[in-house]
């Protein structure tokens, strides 16, 4: 028997994955409750920041502030599924089901795959429930239906970066209390940003960090993309938001996709 071809082996692949993505998503059918929380946590933090505090900000040349947040808000809801994804990957390592999975006939890298997919068909209905949060608070988008689009491919771009990083993460990490810590520094990581006020406001070394932060290309761009009226762009990377929010994620998708798929393939029986 003559061994598979190339297109054969990637069509196994595929199908492996989608196995494992079937599989992923029966469990939250299962366990709706992390799903719901999931959901309306971020709702909850629109209400918090919209109508708590939003009124104690002011948006630096004018504009409503639910507008000028609600970019931003897409954004860190794709960073909050990070901690999920380490999470599920490292209840399943800890509880021997990726051993299982690489005792099976199957490509290596089906499991970190499918498990990429489940995370993005989530992140595009939690991405969905939130934009018709933001409709109801106000919030909408002023630009044509190709702008438009092109921010959410940006704001889900930056999820899949981010599920590649979680996936890694969740081999890498050994028990369950190493994820609070992650789960921790989700928020530092949001807040030094542009995605809840102006990196103006911040003093200037820390205005250059929070401007390199790979956040704040995403919100940028997309608040350029919805149509927004924005703050003059100051600086490099923030006059070229809307190639670093495609720069950053591929690099980052570069980097950690192959290293998933080795850690996977070393991990010890």
């Amino acid at each position: 028997m003559s061994p598979p071809t190339g297109a054969a082996r990637l069509g196994w692949a595929l199908a492996d994955g989608w196995t494992v993505t079937r599989r992923d998503l029966t469990h939250w059918l299962r366990q709706p409750w992390q799903v719901v929380f999931g959901l309306l946590f971020p709702i909850l933090m629109v209400l918090v920041f919209g109508y708590l505090f939003g009124g104690a900000i002011t948006v630096p040349g004018g504009g409503d502030y639910r507008e000028y947040l609600m970019p931003g808000m897409f954004a860190m809801t794709m960073v909050f599924g990070l901690s999920e994804t380490v999470l599920a990957v490292v209840h399943d390592t800890s509880r021997g089901v990726t051993d299982r999975f690489r005792s099976m006939p199957m490509a290596p890298s089906a499991v970190v795959v499918g498990r990429c997919a489940a995370d993005m068909l989530k992140s595009t209905v939690t991405l969905a429930l939130l934009v018709g949060c933001g409709l109801l608070v106000g919030w909408q988008w002023h630009g044509g239906p190709g702008p438009t689009l092109a921010a959410f491919g940006l704001l889900l771009l930056l999820r899949f970066a981010l599920v590649w990083v979680g996936v890694y993460l969740g081999l890498v990490m050994k028990g369950e209390g190493t994820v609070a810590v992650l789960q921790t520094l989700e928020f530092p990581l949001g807040f030094l940003s542009n995605a809840f006020v102006a990196t103006a406001t911040m003093p200037v070394w820390l205005g250059v960090v929070a401007d390199w932060n790979p956040l704040s290309a995403t919100v940028g761009a997309t608040r350029d993309l919805f149509g927004h009226a924005g703050l003059a762009a100051d600086g490099w990377i923030a006059q070229n938001a809307v190639t670093m929010a495609v720069v950053w994620p591929l690099l980052v998708v570069a980097v950690f996709a192959p290293l998933s798929v080795r850690r996977f393939r070393a991990l010890s029986g």
